[in-house]
């Protein structure tokens, strides 16, 4: 026991003899949670998760004996909780809306009763190691709950409760360890949020995390366990695009953080999500989803544990082998709480008041990302996407700049796109992907051994339409030559055919990995069709003005992922749409035939 010294924002000094570094501490008559950052003889500095207002010196201050820990087992997923693991619902049970400072709620309900069912190849006398399985509970309809020895238990099984009902306090066996002491084993366990989970080895197999959003999976490919950025500033639909990948993407659990988010975006988000159905189950999304929400209104150091809650419970769904998503939304906000606290500490600013450590602190967070073997023999993952808010959209600050250098997928969002109701406002010049190598593997094997030439071709054509546009700005369109303004204009189709991607779209918010591939190969072909005219001397215009070209707009919205065979019947009569120009250029008339109708290509 101990008491307040001094009081400096969300930074106490405490008279705490027996702290350690990290430690949890409650402060105050309210008990307000904090964690031990720095210590100086018998005084510890502590940061509290909590407004301090009304905290005075001299109120009593507690050590709890452990690190900020998070409590892994059943009930966590459709929860929403508050960046250090608070169940929000059973807050506001507690105390209303206006939730107290101080509340103790625990992380898990300990009421509900488990089915649990023992693995059959575990009974007494067994050897146990961490991360192996005990049994699991049937969590949701559509996920299973591993129960898992805790990663630092080991030694000879003593008993295995049988199969039955079981509240998550309540033993369900018990082990003894090396040393001869006896250890109890509950359907949860807890884990310092700092400290990765630890696992066999890193599993270097590819497979991609399809999102169904065509500019993201076919342009700018994400493989699971994979590490992505979606930069953007404010308007230019960060937060639908994290969802529709939450909704879409081939991962089995899906982890949302907010960290710092204006109330009204969060807020959108958590009445937004419970009420998805998840396209994969027909269930609704939360029954594999869970919810961290630290709104901007909260203390700024809350924001930082957020970030580390929400990558410890993907971790722990890793280790079940599962494949996890977390989209963190906003590493930026995260990176402001450093700051503060860094300035609040009289620590040394570098770029723009941020701390020297701020691109270690991304690096390190990054690098809990990852495709792994399981203890248990199973494979699981967890990928990383953080969203990034630069001001003003300056990709050019430091967290944009840290973030860009680590990661190896960079989805860049382009105000202007937004701005012009081009959805998702990816923008193609600035966007890249480190795993397209990798990924051209999944989709040669799985899809069309094209797919890695197909959208390099893709690419170059919208460089290259990006540079003519220019010129159309300065001298206008008469300047360009045919096969330019043929160029100019299959771009737009591929912008508007293929990149384009309405999340409201009841046929087109998701896209297979055939359907991305067919409409790419469809409008590539349209414009290697056309190419071969204008060379052989069709003006651009006669072309333009083909029905083709407007049908090929709307077959992404006509043609589902499941009526392919409708789509592809419209693709292989695309040559029979240049068939009546192709007879005419590749075979001019004899001299004096038909002169008077030929016009020269502007």
């Amino acid at each position: 026991m101990g008491k307040i010294l001094e009081i400096n924002g969300p930074l106490v000094k405490l008279e705490l003899p027996q702290s350690a570094i990290g430690e949890q501490v409650r402060v105050g008559r309210m008990g307000l949670v904090g964690e031990v950052i720095g210590r100086d003889g018998d005084t510890a500095l502590a940061q509290l998760y909590e407004d301090t207002a009304g905290l005075r010196p001299g109120e009593e201050a507690q050590g709890l004996g452990w690190p900020l820990s998070v409590e892994l087992g059943p009930g966590l997923l459709g929860a929403i909780f508050d960046g250090v693991q608070r169940p929000l619902q059973a807050m506001r049970e507690q105390s209303g809306d206006r939730i107290a400072r101080g509340v103790a709620v625990p992380s898990l309900p300990r009421d509900t009763r488990w089915h649990f069912v023992p693995e059959p190849t575990r009974h007494a006398g067994t050897a146990l190691a961490g991360g192996d399985v005990l049994g699991s509970v049937q969590e949701t309809p559509s996920i299973g709950h591993r129960i898992l020895v805790p990663p630092l238990i080991s030694g000879e099984l003593l008993e295995l409760a049988p199969e039955g009902d079981y509240t998550i306090d309540e033993a369900i066996g018990r082990v003894r360890l090396a040393d001869g002491r006896i250890e109890k084993l509950q359907l949860f366990h807890r884990w310092p949020v700092r400290t990765p989970r630890p696992f066999r080895q890193r599993d270097h197999a590819v497979a991609p995390l399809i999102t169904g959003q065509r500019i993201l999976d076919t342009f700018y490919p994400l493989l699971k366990g994979g590490k992505a950025a979606i930069p953007g500033p404010f308007g230019a639909g960060k937060t639908m695009l994290q969802q529709q990948i939450a909704r879409w993407c081939n991962a089995e659990i899906v982890i949302y953080v907010g960290c710092g988010e204006r109330g009204n975006e969060l807020t959108d988000v958590l009445e937004f999500m419970p009420k998805l159905t998840d396209p994969h189950t027909g269930r609704p999304l939360m029954e594999r989803t869970l919810l961290v929400a630290n709104t901007s209104n909260m203390p700024v150091v809350a924001r930082e544990a957020s970030i580390y809650v929400g990558i410890t419970l993907a971790e722990y769904f890793r280790d079940q082998g599962y494949d996890v998503v977390m989209v963190a939304d906003s590493t930026s906000r995260w990176a402001e709480a450093l700051r503060e606290v860094a300035g609040r500490l009289g620590q040394m600013p570098v770029e723009e008041g941020y701390p020297a450590y701020l691109g270690s602190r991304l690096a390190a967070f990054y690098e809990r990302a990852g495709r792994v073997e399981t203890f248990a023999g199973d494979h699981g993952s967890v990928t990383l996407i953080g969203a990034v808010s630069p001001p003003g959209g300056d990709f050019s600050e430091p967290v944009t700049s840290h973030t860009k250098e680590i990661i190896q997928t960079f989805w860049a969002l382009s105000k202007e796109l937004a701005d012009a109701r081009h959805y998702p406002a990816v923008d193609w010049l600035e966007s890249f992907s480190g795993y397209v190598s990798s990924a051209a593997k999944w989709w040669a094997q799985n899809i069309d051994p094209k797919w890695e030439s197909e959208r390099a071709e893709a690419l170059d054509l919208l460089a290259a339409s990006e540079e003519l546009q220019r010129i159309v700005n300065l001298v206008g369109v008469e300047a360009l030559s045919s096969e330019q303004r043929w160029t100019l204009e299959t771009a737009g189709l591929i912008k508007e055919g293929l990149l384009q991607q309405s999340a409201t779209d009841a046929v087109d918010s998701f896209a297979s990995p055939e359907k991305q591939f067919a409409l790419l190969a469809a409008l590539l072909e349209i414009h290697r069709h056309g190419l071969k005219l204008v060379q052989l001397g069709a003006p651009a215009r006669r072309l333009i003005q083909l029905p083709l070209l407007a049908q090929a707009r709307r077959w992404k919205s006509l043609h589902g992922s499941d009526d392919l065979e409708a789509l592809k019947a419209k693709i292989a009569a695309i040559p029979d749409a240049f068939e009546p120009l192709l007879q005419e250029y590749a075979h001019p008339p004899s001299k004096g035939e038909g002169q008077g109708d030929r016009v020269a290509a502007p």
